[in-house]
C-alpha cells in the first residue's frame, strides 16, 4: 500500500523549493544555458513532486525547466505558454524518449531502469496536468 507523504512545514517547503531551483539552474548550466532571473509569477511547484520554473537566460531567451522527483529537463518557452502546458509537453516528450529507447534495441539494466523512470514520471506529470482543480486560482507560485 502506498502511503501519502507527510505535509511539509514552511521550513521544509522553503528548503525543497530552494533545492529544486538550484537543481534546475545547475541542469541549465550543464547544458550551456546561464541563468539570469526567474519569472516567479509564471513558475509553479507541487512539493515534493515537481517544480516548473520559467527562467530567463543571460542571452534573453526564456526556458521552462522542470525539477523535483523527476529528471531535470528544459525546453524553450516558445514550445508552451504556461507551466501547465509545459508539464504536459514534458510528459509527452518523456513518453516518446522512452519509446525510442525501447525501439533502439536491447537495453541493459540501467537503461531499462531509466526507461521505466521516464514512463512513470511522464504518467505522473500527465495526471498533474489533467487535474483541473490543481490549476484553479493559482497563487504564490504554487500549483
Amino acid at each position: 500500500m502506498t502511503q501519502q507523504p507527510q505535509q511539509m512545514n514552511q521550513e521544509q517547503l522553503s528548503t525543497w523549493v530552494r533545492e529544486q531551483f538550484q537543481r534546475a539552474n545547475k541542469h541549465l548550466a550543464e547544458n550551456g544555458v546561464m541563468y539570469e532571473s526567474v519569472v516567479t509569477q509564471d513558475s509553479r511547484y507541487l512539493a515534493p513532486y515537481v517544480a516548473v520554473w520559467k527562467i530567463k537566460a543571460l542571452d534573453n531567451k526564456f526556458y521552462w525547466v522542470i525539477s523535483g522527483d523527476v529528471p531535470c529537463d528544459f525546453m524553450p518557452v516558445e514550445n508552451e505558454k504556461t507551466a501547465r502546458e509545459a508539464i504536459r509537453h514534458f510528459s509527452l516528450l518523456w513518453q516518446l524518449k522512452a519509446e525510442n529507447l525501447q525501439k533502439g534495441g536491447e537495453l541493459d539494466k540501467t537503461q531499462q531502469e531509466f526507461v521505466d523512470l521516464l514512463v512513470s514520471r511522464a504518467e505522473g506529470l500527465y495526471r498533474i496536468y489533467d487535474q483541473k482543480d490543481l490549476w484553479q486560482e493559482v497563487q504564490g507560485g504554487k500549483v
